[in-house]
């Protein structure tokens, strides 16, 4: 029998158009919030999980869908039914749980062999090499399989036995009573890690766990234009699991270390020059160091303080993207001290002959200015 009146599509929270995933997902998470264990003290969570089964049940089964649409809770009626799927009967929400997915609504069939664990690990890289890329080694410390007994556990000779506490189903069963019923909860065996056997005798090694810590080097390669803090992702490459599941991933934290000569700013990379105060009125050539090696770079005459030259194609390259950033070369002019009166009245004489390129009179006008004073 029914137990519900309201439209099926509005129970799971759904349109009317949502495909077969989505209805399963949608029924999955309301039957998550309405298990026993998350509602104890709530007497309405069984009917009100078994309204939401009972939504499932009819349009996850395309036949019944179909009638469901075109003609209702009357349409079901009709086709010999009561007007939905009746889960009266079930004595608990494990049943209805297998009856719709042959294992529990947390998408479980029975315990599962445990994936294996991440692992983190932090490489320092030069500047230069995070600009341009680099292939490096690094040395780990994971958990993988007992080369001594093949992961089997045993030592060399010893027989499996069967685990006498799963009785060899690698698995224990436990029946939960609560206010809304009862449910079978399953947990993989401590004893045999799932195995269902156990041996004779265990293997010196790795005290019968089929596993051990070893040192590995792992290779892998830096992005160029990867910056500071970055993780790269090694799939399958950390501790292994149990048997027949996934090992866990790597993940390379890289360090940039710092270079005096640059600063990143962005994908822009930043690197300052000094030229005296003369070179600067007359022009002149540099070389600058850039991530690919020396530049020469020519600076027309009344080059400014702060004046910024900018190599193009020359900064970090974006990593998930096209694009490169550039290299901006600030300069630094570096105005000598003058010590005596006739260094002073060169001076003068040289403004005579010199006109400002920056904003204002620049230095000349305000030497002249202070002579005036």
């Amino acid at each position: 029998m029914s137990t519900t009146s309201r439209d099926y599509y509005e129970v799971l929270g759904v349109s009317r158009d949502a495909d077969d995933e989505t209805i399963k997902k949608a029924f999955r998470r309301l039957a998550r919030e309405l298990h026993p264990d998350v509602n104890p003290d709530d007497p309405t969570a069984e009917e009100r999980f078994k309204e939401v089964a009972e939504a499932y049940k009819v349009l996850s089964e395309p036949d019944s869908r179909q009638i469901y649409d075109r003609h209702g809770h009357a349409g079901l009626r009709g086709a010999g039914g009561a007007g939905g799927p009746d889960f009266g009967g079930f004595a608990s929400f494990q049943e209805i749980f297998d009856s719709l997915f042959g294992g529990d609504v947390f998408g479980r069939g029975g315990p599962r062999a445990q994936a294996g664990d991440d692992h983190l690990v932090a490489v320092e890289v030069t500047f230069v090499e995070s600009a341009v890329g680099v292939s490096r080694d690094v040395d780990v410390d994971l958990v993988g399989q007992c080369d001594a007994c093949e992961g089997s556990g045993a030592a060399p000779g010893a027989e499996l036995l069967r685990c006498t506490r799963c009785d060899g189903q690698g698995e224990v069963r436990q029946v939960i009573r609560g206010p809304l019923g009862q449910f079978m909860r399953a947990s993989m065996c401590s004893e045999c890690s799932g195995a269902g056997q156990v041996p004779s005798k265990r293997c010196p090694e790795c005290r019968g766990a089929g596993r051990r810590r070893r040192r590995e080097t792992v290779a892998f390669d830096v992005p160029a234009g990867i910056a500071d803090g970055q993780r790269l992702r090694l799939p399958g490459r950390a501790h292994e699991g149990d048997p027949g599941a996934p090992p866990g991933d790597l993940y390379i934290e890289i360090r940039v270390a710092s270079d005096e000569r640059f600063v990143r700013d962005g994908l822009d990379i930043l690197t300052t020059v000094a030229i005296p105060v003369a070179d600067a009125m007359t022009g002149t050539a540099v070389t600058v160091p850039t991530v690919e090696g020396d530049a020469k770079v020519e600076l027309p005459a009344g080059t400014q303080p702060f004046h910024e030259h900018v190599l193009k194609g020359k900064g970090f390259p974006a990593i998930q993207s096209r694009g490169k950033g550039d290299q901006r070369i600030v300069v630094e002019v570096v105005v000598p001290k003058v010590t005596s009166a006739e260094g002073r009245e060169i001076l003068e004489k040289l403004a005579q002959h010199s006109e400002s390129g920056g904003d204002g009179d620049g230095l000349f006008g305000r030497i002249r200015r202070k002579r005036k004073r």
